[in-house]
């Protein structure tokens, strides 16, 4: 069961928040550490197979977490997530409809959104000389080696390989003959470009550390924000697809894990990132769209947040209703996929 109505919040100690580094802006955090008497820390991962093996971890214990729709019933099902107790959530009101009841946990029994995104191509404008229709082509094109990243993340990674290379768009796919086809193309970036993979185009791309990187759609709008003194966003640009049924997109959400000492206190942190106020300030900080209906794209872009050169990194509500989003896949397809992965990681 959720926790009581009417609690007070604790106090004192540390509240631990389980997340993606550089995905919630200090500043928040800070506020409510000094409202609250708390010391807010985070401990980071870069995908979901660390944050599973961080929040299972004996004796951790963890206030927030962050999962998305493909890990969330594996959570529920091992215990390691809490109902919330929507009492204390008032600001859920705040959130696109269709959030308020997702596909993913109907009622919001677990969780509530924090941010949407699509996925697609970050690259330096000023360091590319032309794009190719296809811009997924330019995570295999030979002039940009060594300055070539991947997602570290097993689905983004294949999931690409698989549309680019026009092998299918079921992201999700269980058919060990396409994945192991897409394997092996994102092998050969290995050699041809001497990839890499990690989570950090948003500082990455702007700092010049990385030429193109395969990135979320927060990615540039952030990485404005991460470049050298004297360059301006005109030097960044993201490609996705134009095609809106072959984009790929996607929502993390917030949780409580049941190991959380301070669950009141969490539930308060999940009400203030669905603020309106509160939540453009952390956008304006971290680049990722909450979906809270007054902080339309519209809003957004006319408020300055998202350059014009960026717009086609903001992520629509109807891009929901057409777009490829990875779901909770069975235990064999989620083997296969894993074992190709690290056959990649492995060199091939």
């Amino acid at each position: 069961p959720p926790i009581d109505d009417g609690l007070d919040p604790e106090t004192g100690g540390a509240f631990k928040i389980l997340n993606y580094d550089a995905y919630m802006a200090p500043g928040v955090m800070k506020a409510f550490g000094e409202e609250h008497g708390v010391e807010v820390q985070v401990t980071p991962y870069s995908n979901y197979d660390e944050m599973l093996a961080k929040i299972r971890a004996s004796g951790e214990s963890f206030d927030l977490v962050f999962p998305g729709p493909s890990v969330l019933s594996k959570m529920v099902y091992a215990e390691l997530l809490q109902p919330l107790n929507h009492s204390y959530v008032p600001h859920l009101s705040n959130v696109w409809p269709e959030y308020q009841d997702p596909w993913y946990d109907q009622g919001a029994r677990y969780t509530v959104p924090y941010t949407i995104y699509g996925t697609g191509v970050f690259y330096r404008a000023d360091l590319v000389s032309s794009v190719p229709e296809n811009g997924y082509d330019l995570m295999w094109d030979e002039q940009y080696s060594g300055k070539v990243y991947l997602l570290d993340d097993m689905g983004e990674a294949i999931g690409m390989s698989l549309l680019r290379n026009k092998i299918s768009t079921d992201i999700n796919t269980s058919d060990p003959d396409l994945v192991h086809e897409a394997t092996d193309s994102l092998i050969e970036l290995i050699d041809l470009v001497k990839v890499k993979a990690n989570v950090n185009a948003y500082s990455e791309v702007p700092e010049g550390t990385a030429t193109i990187h395969q990135a979320w759609s927060g990615d540039p709008i952030a990485g404005q924000y991460y470049l050298p003194k004297g360059e301006t966003p005109e030097v960044l640009a993201y490609w996705r697809p134009e095609d809106p049924a072959e984009r790929v997109i996607g929502s993390d959400n917030i949780a409580i894990p049941k190991s959380s000492e301070k669950p009141v206190l969490a539930h308060l942190l999940i009400n203030d990132l669905l603020d309106n106020e509160i939540g453009l300030r952390n956008f304006g900080w971290n680049g990722y769209q909450p979906p809270l209906t007054k902080l339309s794209a519209q809003y957004l872009i006319e408020q300055g947040y998202i350059p014009e050169n960026l717009m086609n990194a903001v992520v629509l509500p109807e891009d929901f209703d057409t777009g490829l989003t990875f779901y909770e896949v069975s235990p064999s397809t989620e083997a296969l996929w894993r074992q190709s992965w690290s056959e990649f990681k492995a060199g091939g």
